[in-house]
């Protein structure tokens, strides 16, 4: 049968990324606590594509993802692109992880257990070097300490979203980025609390206000202090609880050896 997408291109346009989107697929993920987590990723698989070809094997992709099914790791990550490389005839190859990620967390008074669900994400490409970053997104809560210094009685808080990309040179788990970011905020957010941990956490953020810029400043300093991260990304936004607009700040930097 033709092979219609290895015929021949006469615009001369190489394309950057070209591939498929938002697959759902079970994956297996290292767990700090239990071994291992299941969870459903959303996966994106990408190649260049040279300008003389008109177009890639988008079932290619789905045989790779298969052929690796329940396998899929950060320890195989690069494995999984050179054979994308391999395969498509690519120069480059990028694959990229969304998925749920549970913890148990308890609450502070009581100890009621409960599962906190953290969005987070692995990216692979893999060209002449390969490159990783894993990103977390925690919720958190954070007390205006204006709020704070001009009202007689309370503050306006609200949920935050700190959104952290790191690359590292030795394994960093995900349960303590987390821990980290959590730490820099005014109070962590909890999937179940009783009456008497809503106490101890509203007090917990009144005395611990924080400004968007002062999440963002402690999470990177924490960051800066672990000596197996090399570079970060450090994004904070602020739903404001009294404004019609969010805050927001980020920082990003190489941490050199």
């Amino acid at each position: 049968m033709p092979d219609l997408q290895k015929s021949r291109d006469t615009r001369n346009i190489p394309i950057d990324k070209v591939g498929v989107k938002d697959i759902r697929y079970p994956i297996v993920l290292l767990d700090k606590y239990r071994e291992q987590q299941h969870t459903v990723a959303r996966i994106n698989m990408y190649v260049d594509l040279p300008e003389q070809f008109k177009g890639t094997h988008m079932s290619r992709f789905i045989e790779i993802l298969n052929r690796y099914h329940g396998e899929i790791s950060v320890d195989n990550l690069e494995e999984i692109l050179g054979e994308m490389q391999q395969r498509l005839d690519a120069g480059r190859a990028h694959l990229e992880l969304c998925f749920p990620y549970f913890i148990e967390k308890r609450a502070p008074v009581s100890g009621a257990r409960g599962l906190m669900e953290y969005q987070c994400r692995m990216i692979g490409t893999l060209s002449d070097h390969f490159d990783f970053v894993i990103e977390a997104e925690v919720p958190v809560t954070s007390l205006c300490p204006c709020s704070r210094e001009i009202s007689e009685v309370g503050a306006h808080n609200q949920r935050s979203l700190v959104r952290v990309q790191i690359r590292y040179r030795e394994h960093v788990w995900l349960e303590d980025l987390i821990a980290t970011v959590e730490s820099c905020a005014s109070a962590p957010v909890y999937s179940l609390l009783k009456r008497e941990d809503e106490k101890a956490v509203t007090e917990q953020a009144y005395h611990n206000p924080m400004f968007v810029e002062d999440m963002v400043r402690e999470v990177t300093r924490k960051l800066k202090e672990n000596g197996e991260i090399s570079w970060f990304r450090v994004e904070c936004e602020n739903f404001e609880s009294i404004h019609n607009h969010s805050a927001y700040a980020q920082v990003e930097m190489t941490v050199g050896d």
